[in-house]
């Protein structure tokens, strides 16, 4: 699903860190090695026809690479 994240993402948690990652050797492959985490918060987004809603998105990040693959949690929060 395409979209695009509106203003700050709030309440973020992590969800899993180090070996707790099943995709983070495709991740260093794809990205660079790193300490990846796969985090998660609640977030306005834009969908591609237009509408605006509020959603909790997922993300993995690492230090000096930054955040990476968002995806959208169904359903909506609003």
């Amino acid at each position: 699903m395409d979209f695009e994240i509106i203003g700050n993402i709030t309440n973020i948690e992590i969800i899993a860190t180090g070996t707790g990652i099943r995709n983070r050797s495709r991740l260093s492959k794809k990205y660079g090695k790193g300490k990846w985490r796969k985090l998660k918060g609640i977030a306005q987004v834009q969908l591609p026809n237009g509408t605006i809603r509020v959603a909790e998105i997922h993300w993995y990040e690492v230090h000096g690479i930054g955040k990476k693959e968002f995806k959208i949690k169904l359903p909506f929060l609003d």
